[in-house]
């Protein structure tokens, strides 16, 4: 029932981009999209959208919901550019 801090969903998403250097290269690793599949939504997604080793985000519940899905998706937008 606990959700996944931005600080432990970046170590694990790290830990898989190491894997995939590991294994297939840097270029191989690059390409491949590494998504945090936890509980998102519009107050934790800022945090993990700004992330290193996270490309995404797989939103569960909250796509369920039109104006939350919008946010999450508009915050996404605002903190990738801004990086």
């Amino acid at each position: 029932g606990l959700s996944a801090t931005s600080d432990q969903a970046q170590a694990m998403a790290a830990l898989i981009r190491r894997l995939l250097t590991d294994r297939f290269g840097q270029g191989g690793a690059a390409s491949v999209p590494v998504l945090y599949g936890g509980s998102v939504n519009s107050d934790n997604v800022a945090e993990l959208a700004a992330q290193p080793d996270i490309d995404g985000a797989l939103v569960g519940g909250a796509s369920l919901n039109v104006d939350q899905f919008a946010d999450i998706v508009r915050i996404t937008a605002r903190v990738r550019t801004s990086s």
